[in-house]
């Protein structure tokens, strides 16, 4: 799902949000949680999950082209950790399509 999709989404589902009034509400929380991240706050959305700032310590790599050795770093990466409800509700949902009998053409 991309970003239209959600807004698509989100304007189909609320019939009083025109499609703009529905990009500017995505817009307006993704730039939320953006800006959260950046500043190494926690985010957590209750039967979602969770988003946070893992740090990745400084390391040697290697240029795979030369083999020279290259230093990388230390980075701050955001992390997403998904909820309990989520994980059930995409097992659930998989094992449902597993089982399900698939139509052979004739």
């Amino acid at each position: 799902m991309t970003r239209s999709d959600l807004v698509e989404a989100l304007a189909a589902k609320f019939s009083q949000l025109t499609h703009r009034d529905a990009e500017f509400a995505v817009k307006a929380i993704l730039d939320a949680m953006g800006d959260a991240l950046v500043k190494g706050h926690r985010i957590e959305i209750r039967g979602f999950g969770s988003f946070s700032v893992n740090r990745r310590s400084p390391r040697v790599g290697r240029n795979p082209r030369s083999g020279e050795s290259v230093l990388i770093p230390e980075k701050r990466v955001p992390h997403f950790k998904p909820g309990k409800a989520l994980r059930e509700q995409v097992d659930k949902k998989t094992a449902e399509m597993m089982a399900a009998p698939t139509q052979q053409p004739d």
